[in-house]
């Protein structure tokens, strides 16, 4: 399959098409590639040998799919142009800016009638899998609390700031772009809440915000769950906790600066304790010596996904939910209460 990436802003782009150019097997040919910054398209497509093209309609004519991984704020005009042209779209996270260009994306992919997948590696993660089906099996009972640590170091880094994730013309804010991930985590795993409780801090720098946060949200009749996410974080272990009536699950070296820092050798990355066994028990799935193979793990689902092979990994739908769920954070956070993420407010974020 022809494939074309619009944007390449997006760093873990770069992670599919190494894994698309390594494996044959995926039947992924990167052919094409555009960007509006010409030496970023110019490098990496010396890098990948993909044929640049100086205009959104002429790769579109050149390729079965894309990819769009431009920066966040051209995420709405590039579906648009990727749905007129009836081509399957794989998008990058966030799915956007603001609920009403997530609203464009959502009527151009259903006006087009076009294969559409979000690109959440945390629903691939096979240690994730592993703990969803654990739930759904019925064997922990009831879920009290959920709580999903996600971190970066970003904030500490020297040449952050002049980075495009801090241009308010191209992205919000690390928090709307990374606290995504375990936001869209809590959907898939527990399904969309009713209200979100948060705080989200600049600790750091002044000229960098939201590098600290945490969300609470409220699932009716339960169970409550937490995100909680540091973008000046250097090191950490825990990554997920699950309380339930029969027992606990618990993952640790679930992010980056839990899995690319030293660890117990043979330590347990996934493992659970319940009250008929009165033990924990180890997965045997192991915990990748760093985050990058998680990235890159998403390679194989996506091109599934292109190949008709399996569904979307997330729908435009519950792309559109997992943005209403990370902007109710920020209307919580700025007027100091309880938000329902059903809320009109949130449209005016």
């Amino acid at each position: 399959m022809k494939v074309g990436i619009l944007g390449l802003a997006h760093g873990h782009v770069h992670s599919y098409c190494v894994q698309w150019r390594e494996r044959p097997d995926l039947d992924i040919s990167v052919v094409a590639g555009w960007d509006h910054n010409l030496a970023r398209l110019e490098q990496t497509a010396k890098s990948f040998g993909f044929q640049p093209f100086e205009s959104v309609p002429a790769l579109l004519e050149a390729v079965e799919a894309v990819v769009v991984g431009a920066e966040t704020s051209m995420h709405a005009d590039l579906v648009e142009q990727a749905a007129r042209a009836r081509k399957p779209v794989v998008l990058q996270k966030p799915m956007a800016l603001t609920m009403a260009d997530a609203d464009r994306i959502v009527r151009a992919v259903e006006s087009g009638g076009i294969p559409f997948t979000m690109a959440w590696q945390m629903r691939t993660d096979p240690q994730n899998i592993e703990m969803k089906r654990l739930l759904d099996s019925g064997m922990f009972g009831k879920v009290f609390m959920v709580r999903r640590r996600h971190a970066l170091g970003v904030h500490l880094w020297s040449d952050f700031a002049g980075m495009w994730h801090n241009n308010p013309a191209c992205n919000r804010d690390i928090f709307a772009d990374d606290a995504s991930h375990p936001i869209d985590f809590l959907q898939w795993l527990l399904g969309v809440p009713e209200t979100v409780m948060a705080e989200i801090e600049t600790l750091y720098s002044p000229a960098i915000p939201s590098d600290n946060g945490a969300a609470l949200f409220r699932y009716p009749g339960g169970p409550l769950a937490e995100v909680v996410c540091s973008f000046t974080c250097t090191a950490h272990e825990n990554t997920t906790e699950i309380v339930c009536e029969r027992g606990t699950i618990i993952q640790n070296y679930g992010d980056g600066p839990s899995a690319g820092v030293p660890r117990p050798e043979g330590a347990c990355g996934l493992k659970w304790y319940t009250v008929e066994k009165g033990d924990w028990t180890c997965s045997e799935i192991p915990s990748p010596p760093t985050h990058s193979p998680r990235i890159a793990g998403l390679a194989e689902p996506l091109s599934d996904f292109l190949h008709g092979k399996r569904p979307s990994i997330a729908t435009v739908q519950e792309g559109r939910m997992s943005l209403r769920m990370v902007l109710a954070c920020y209307v919580s956070a700025r007027e100091g209460r309880r938000v329902r993420i059903d809320e009109e407010s949130v449209r005016g974020v």
